[in-house]
């Protein structure tokens, strides 16, 4: 589940609150002395309705920047685009249009999209997006050790967390998990390029794929082309579980992203003055539920190598980077790392792939990269780093 991260705009908070899926993140003002600040703009904040793409409006702030902000919901949560400039209201439409394309494609839930017919059929014939986020896949699977696993959806479905009903939510029955848990494993999936192209992907019998730990990160990165096409320098763009800060503020200062704490939904872990980046935030505590005879409480990460929730330490995991595409698979597969394993993969991988991370323990250490040092806002005044130590 991707944590809600908060994004104040230029006058006002804009929260995006998703249903299944999480939210994602923002920024808040970009002053120094960031805590007041922030106070002020998150009892601004508002909550977009269910139907909140009929509600779309536009938005003039109050300087010389025309704004456009439209709330919608697609793959499962609520979002939010929001542009400035002279073309942000095309911008922002384009947008929303990219993001309804690629919900048809790849929902697994959708009968008539693509993701579906090759669960169904056990493989076939790509398209050239698909292919390219299954490559995705897999070179994030081969780097994590298998624990970003887009064969895992059989397991979440056995867990109910495949849809939006939460009296689905139960524990399987042991025997059937291990049994399902056999299913799970990305190193058997089969792409082979034909003469003319085109990918065909072959998978064993009973294994079905989902895309949806990376398609909100590739679907940002997407928008955010979208917007350079229209000439857009200045926006949010907020997909639940992951956020991309375009460009600047008008005025020239960094977007400051205020990191929610998961366990104080008023309070903040931190903030980070960024610009052009996406930000993906990976916890379990927005999609769960307890069992009722053992007083267990299960979320919806699981980790493949036991089928069960991930329980291994840490509590939030964000991933920074200019590549949203890797950071909304990343963001899950730490998470399941746990701290130490985190760590040595962050030691290892953040300066030759690309990316950062902020993340917290379940003892209430935090701990970031050293790119992100001068970058973090401390909003509470007293937080104490741990750096990690990247080149």
């Amino acid at each position: 589940m991707k944590k809600r991260i908060i994004i104040s705009g230029m006058a006002a908070c804009i929260l995006a609150c998703a249903v299944l899926g999480g939210c994602g993140s923002g920024d808040s003002t970009a002053d120094t002395g960031l805590s007041e600040t922030v106070q002020e703009d998150i009892s601004a904040e508002a909550e977009p309705s269910s139907d909140s793409a009929d509600d779309a409006e536009n938005v003039s702030d109050s300087s010389e920047d025309t704004s456009y902000s439209q709330d919608f919901f697609a793959m499962d949560t609520y979002m939010t685009l929001t542009a400035y400039g002279e073309n942000a209201q095309a911008a922002v439409e384009a947008g929303v249009a990219e993001i309804e394309r690629l919900d048809a494609l790849l929902s697994t839930g959708d009968s008539d999209s693509e993701i579906y017919a090759l669960n169904a059929a056990g493989g076939g014939e790509l398209s050239e997006e698909t292919a390219y986020l299954i490559e995705r896949s897999l070179e994030v699977y081969e780097s994590t050790g298998g624990l970003y696993d887009i064969s895992i959806y059989p397991v979440m479905d056995l867990w109910g967390f495949t849809g939006s009903d939460e009296s689905a939510f139960a524990v399987p029955d042991e025997s059937v998990l291990e049994e399902t848990l056999a299913l799970v494993d990305a190193g058997k999936l089969t792409l082979t390029e034909n003469e003319d192209g085109t990918v065909v992907l072959s998978m064993e019998e009973g294994m079905q794929i989902d895309l949806g730990g990376i398609v909100k990160g590739y679907a940002d990165d997407r928008i955010a082309e979208i917007f350079a096409e229209y000439g857009v320098q200045s926006a949010i763009i907020n997909l639940g579980g992951s956020v991309r800060v375009v460009g600047t503020k008008t005025d020239g200062s960094l977007w400051n992203v205020g990191i929610q704490d998961p366990e104080d939904s008023s309070g903040y872990l931190g903030g980070l003055a960024l610009s052009d980046m996406a930000v993906v935030t990976s916890g379990g505590y927005e999609r769960y539920f307890d069992d009722e005879e053992t007083g267990v409480r299960y979320h919806h990460i699981i980790d493949p190598r036991t089928g069960y929730s991930a329980y291994n330490g840490l509590i939030s995991v964000s991933i920074i980077s200019e590549d949203g595409t890797l950071a909304d698979a990343l963001s899950t597969s730490l998470f399941i790392m746990g701290t130490e394993e985190a760590i040595a993969y962050c030691e290892e991988h953040c300066a030759e792939d690309g990316f950062d991370v902020l993340m917290e323990t379940e003892d209430g250490d935090i701990y970031i990269t050293d790119n992100l040092e001068d970058s973090f806002i401390d909003i509470n005044g007293n937080t104490e780093l741990h750096i990690i130590t990247t080149h």
